[in-house]
């Protein structure tokens, strides 16, 4: 029995400890935010927050996360209100199909708890994701103006 912390909020899951949290997450607690995008972690469609860190969840064994806390899509927002990328994100208009946004806002939002005013650089290093509509001005706009935020 695998016990998580989601969101702030306990969850038992009857599975496998090898089980990807991608598919704990999506499969078995029905948080479906976080999406499926290449299964070997380089796409970053899967990316949660463990303790603060962003990782991609399709290559991380439940059994991994042990006691950290995990942070999806879904509990980015606080208290009725939107994290300021995801603001940025909506004010930006920055999603196309929209399929790996929440891993882009999710590794957008660590890499501003990291550093509150990226420059170019640790944008394009932090942000690693692959987007198949090529909305890279658009992210790197919107994390600029998050950061103004």
């Amino acid at each position: 029995m695998a016990v998580l912390t989601i969101n702030g909020k306990r969850h038992e899951a009857a599975v496998d400890p090898e089980t990807p949290l991608l598919w704990v997450l999506r499969d078995t607690l029905g948080m479906t935010g976080t999406k499926y995008g290449c299964g070997i972690a380089q796409c970053g469609a899967c990316t949660v927050h463990v303790d603060g860190v962003p990782v991609r969840s399709c290559s991380l064994p439940v059994s991994a996360v042990g006691d950290a806390k995990i942070t999806t899509i879904e509990g980015l927002a606080e208290g009725g209100r939107l994290h300021k990328i995801q603001q940025a994100w909506l004010e930006g208009d920055v999603p196309q199909c929209g399929y790996c946004q929440s891993g882009m806002i999710m590794a957008a939002a660590a890499l501003l708890a990291e550093k509150p005013n990226p420059t170019d650089a640790d944008i394009d290093a932090a942000m690693t994701n692959i987007c198949r509509c090529g909305t890279y001005q658009q992210v790197r706009a919107a994390i600029h103006a998050a950061a103004k935020a």
